[in-house]
């Protein structure tokens, strides 16, 4: 393969000097851009694939994939603290930089091809199309430029690493820090299934805690990472039997502030997860764990050199520790108050502070659902609808508005709010998205209402008769919940004659989808799916 050229060094070198306030360049990008400070190349079909590897292979560089949409809040969290760095631009040098926008023509084909579904994905590839890494997204940006750094200077293809590392071939530090901070959450199960996630991560943490790099350091920050990796890929501690020596490691790890910090996204989103790994409900360690944990959260919190986001991360996981032994939708909750005085000041803080647009998408939209789950249902409402007007994607927030009323049984007002998120959205995965959603809610809400079920569903079904890309990637799987509602809608026989006329308006719909990759067949059995999955189901409770 093609070596990458060498990084510009000195552009890096130069950048990294800056003072903090210099590294930030003006966010306002160009419309479909993510940033203005970098040659993105926006990429919708497969020829517009071809020509960034084309010129990748003819200047000797990898290809940086960006797989977003302007709604999504880590996207916008992506473009206030990363894209648009002095230090990023200046790594751009050094790759083809392609974004791909799901809400354009053909790009949730572009999705499936590259097994990207979630929301941001961001993969670094060789010039002949090899993936060499898909970046984690929730680390602060410093530890994100090190690891992109890291994979411009020669890394390897992930399967190939992980294929010598489960084979115990020797790796160098590089290879396995690569597999450390290796994306998995958004890996989409092409380099390991789901369900042996936790597993293999328990597999890699002690094939490198006995590798000589590992025994030179008796904390080593690799095997270290991949523990709280999988402590928080676990399902309450599915796979992981943990000992004496692990918790002690977690403990080292949230009393020291360098390691909470360079671990933050494991730390922060992984923080239930952990601790149920650990700690069984009701055992003598959990309220201890629990304690040293939110202590680390706390300290997390009030890092001023951390991003607004990555703080409003740490206070989200404060919130979700405490309401650890809560049931899952337990609206009225009763939380510490100093810890509510901490979520109130905060958010008015950064509600009062942010200037930058994709930061305000970002931390407001998780500060609303933040203040949601701490049981401050008026305030997440009130900072919800004062910042409609001040979004670029106002139908997020009217979509945390139906929820909040809907968690609440205020059913009509929170149908309102679906609909309007559904009205305002934009592109057209989006709006097959926040359609299917709308419908969704509707079913659910007001099974009754067979008149504006049918009319939403209608227009769901004529919206993806115009859209080729309506059974490809994130769309399809829209159409598909919009088919399984449905048939459960009808499970009794009573909407048959609805479902009858929806059938043939999906048949002229499915005649015009292309054949090919089986899109014309995944239309075709929309409901049918749909019914045959109801059936299963019904059969299983049955016997």
């Amino acid at each position: 393969m093609s070596s990458p050229r060498p990084l510009s060094v000195l552009a890096l070198a130069i950048a990294l000097a800056l003072p903090v306030a210099s590294l930030f360049v003006p966010a306002h990008a160009a419309p479909g851009l993510p940033s203005t400070n970098v040659a993105w190349q926006p990429a919708a079909t497969d020829a517009d694939i071809a020509r960034a590897f084309t010129q990748a292979r003819a200047e000797k560089k990898p290809v940086l994939l960006y797989w977003g949409a302007s709604w999504c809040p880590p996207c916008n969290q992506l473009k206030a603290t990363l894209f648009n760095r002095a230090e990023f631009a200046a790594l751009s040098n050094n790759f083809v930089a392609v974004h791909v926008d799901g809400d354009r023509p053909g790009a949730q084909k572009l999705g499936r091809r590259f097994k990207v579904g979630g929301y941001p994905t961001t993969v670094l590839f060789t010039p002949e199309g090899q993936e060499i890494t898909r970046l984690p997204g929730e680390v602060d940006a410093p530890q994100a430029l090190a690891v992109l750094q890291l994979g411009l200077n020669g890394g390897r293809p992930v399967k190939a690493v992980l294929t010598d590392a489960l084979a115990g071939k020797t790796l160098s530090a590089g290879d396995w820090k690569l597999l450390a901070f290796y994306s998995w959450e958004t890996d989409e199960s092409q380099v390991v299934p789901k369900a042996d996630l936790a597993s293999t991560l328990v597999d890699l943490a002690l094939r490198h805690s006995a590798s000589a790099a590992a025994v030179a350091q008796a904390d080593n920050e690799i095997t270290t990472r991949l523990w709280l990796k999988a402590l928080a890929a676990s399902d309450d501690g599915q796979g992981i039997k943990p000992d004496a020596a692990l918790r002690e490691r977690v403990q080292r790890v949230l009393a020291s502030p360098a390691l909470v910090r360079g671990h933050i996204d494991a730390v922060a989103g992984g923080a239930t997860d952990i601790v149920r790994a650990l700690e069984a409900e009701g055992s003598p360690g959990r309220a201890p764990l629990v304690a040293a944990y939110d202590a680390a959260l706390q300290r997390l919190q009030a890092d001023a050199t951390l991003s607004r986001g990555n703080r409003m991360d740490a206070l989200y996981a404060r919130i979700r520790l405490a309401r650890l032994g809560v049931p899952k939708d337990s609206v009225q909750v009763n939380l510490p108050e100093p810890l509510l005085k901490d979520v109130r000041e905060f958010v008015a803080r950064a509600d009062r502070e942010i200037t930058d647009g994709y930061e305000r998408q970002a931390v407001i939209t998780e500060a609303g659902s933040a203040l949601g789950a701490a049981g401050l249902w008026a305030e997440s409402e009130a900072l919800l609808k004062a910042n409609l007007a001040k979004s670029h994607s106002p139908y997020y927030l009217m979509s945390q508005l139906g929820s909040n009323a809907r968690k609440q049984g205020r059913k009509e007002e929170a149908l309102q709010w679906y609909g309007q998120a559904f009205e305002k959205s934009e592109g057209p995965a989006t709006r097959l998205q926040w359609g299917s959603g709308y419908l969704t809610a509707l079913v659910d809400l007001a099974p009754q209402d067979a008149g504006r079920i049918e009319k939403t569903a209608a227009q769901l079904l004529a919206e993806a008769a115009k859209d080729p890309g309506a059974f490809e990637g994130r769309s399809v799987r829209s159409m598909q919940r919009v088919g399984t509602k449905l048939v459960s809608w009808n499970a009794d026989g009573k909407q048959a004659a609805v479902i009858k006329r929806l059938q043939a308006q999906l048949n002229g719909v499915c005649a015009r989808v292309d054949t090919a990759e089986g899109q014309r067949a995944a239309c075709q059995g929309l409901f049918k799916s749909a019914a045959k999955d109801a059936a299963k189901k019904a059969a299983k409770k049955t016997a």
